[in-house]
């Protein structure tokens, strides 16, 4: 077998486990739209854009290709769909580079009932698996984000200012004009946290501060954290999951606050998806995780570069 020939192989060797992973599990395969009248209003990620030249009855002529499945999703657990997923492209403007492609594949799941350190458990299971089809183990750390903080540069993520939270940082001469708390918490993980994660431990960091709760749940201790998980297979992030916001008011406020950012920023504020917030409410207790499919890829191939892995990068596409 060639060296492309393999390379297809991997890939579709993966989506069959994934496949009967879930067939397992019982969980649905679905498919949402691509293209959607609502944009992400995170003003981390960047959307691609497109121009429906049809009949106006058809809708709003602008159309924004998905970062993530996550709202459609949302929106049929909201109509009764029980557990189900979706694995497929998603498209980021501007991430292109050797761990990033403008257009990825995405692996998305939602399990009702679960809360989201029972979600990081299920998610832990399938690397698990996938590792071993490659004869590799991996050991587990379950680590608060304070406690790593904590353990690991000596500063409290969650009540400390930003002057201590910049101190482990001096050493790489960054320029804080206009960043925030949670600007030097972000640098603070990829910069210094990420980079010591053994290439063989699976990395779960559970319990995000507050304001980095995108569409997580906020449990009121003190303080509050966000129930929300990062898991990492070596110094890769591979998933994101949270224990599901269920309060359409406080979403839209969340959305709001986005596009006042953007607004801060020069950005252009996005629409807002209505037709999530329409039934938010009615979404059942669930939690929902998003994992990176290239991302799992080069894990299991032992490579740092993103194109070791795709049939053609943005650069050949």
């Amino acid at each position: 077998m060639n060296a492309l020939r393999e390379k297809l192989a991997r890939r579709a060797s993966l989506h069959a486990f994934v496949r009967a992973f879930f067939g397992a599990r019982n969980v649905l395969e679905v498919e949402t739209p691509v293209l959607s009248a609502a944009g992400n209003t995170d003003p981390n990620i960047q959307s691609f854009s497109t121009l429906f030249t049809g009949h106006v009855d058809a809708g709003p002529r602008e159309r924004w290709m998905r970062t993530s499945p996550e709202f459609p999703l949302k929106r049929l657990l909201a109509a009764g769909s029980g557990d189900i997923y979706e694995l497929g492209r998603v498209f980021r403007n501007g991430e292109a580079g050797g761990r990033h492609n403008p257009e990825f594949s995405m692996l998305e799941w939602y399990r009702v009932g679960f809360d989201h350190l029972q979600l990081a458990d299920e998610v832990v299971e399938l690397v698990r698996e996938a590792l071993a089809l490659k004869g590799r183990e991996a050991e587990l750390l379950v680590v608060s984000y304070r406690e790593l903080f904590r353990g690991e540069l000596g500063v409290d993520a969650l009540l400390d200012d930003i002057a201590q939270l910049q101190a482990p940082l001096a050493g790489f001469g960054i320029d804080p004009e206009g960043l925030t708390r949670d600007d030097w918490l972000d640098l603070s993980m990829t910069h210094l946290l990420q980079p010591r994660f053994p290439r063989d431990r699976i990395t779960v960091v559970i319990d995000y501060p507050a304001s980095q709760c995108a569409l997580a749940r906020v449990r009121r201790d003190d303080p509050p954290v966000a129930e929300r998980f990062e898991l990492y297979l070596g110094p890769i992030e591979l998933a994101n999951g949270y224990h599901e916001l269920n309060d359409a008011a406080e979403q839209r406020a969340r959305f709001e606050r986005d596009n006042r950012v953007r607004r801060e920023r020069g950005q252009h504020e996005l629409p807002m998806d209505e037709a999530l917030l329409a039934v938010l409410d009615d979404l059942p207790d669930c939690a929902g995780v998003a994992l990176g499919v290239e991302r799992l890829l080069m894990c299991l191939e032992d490579t740092h570069a993103i194109a070791d892995v795709l049939a053609f990068s943005f650069d050949q596409a």
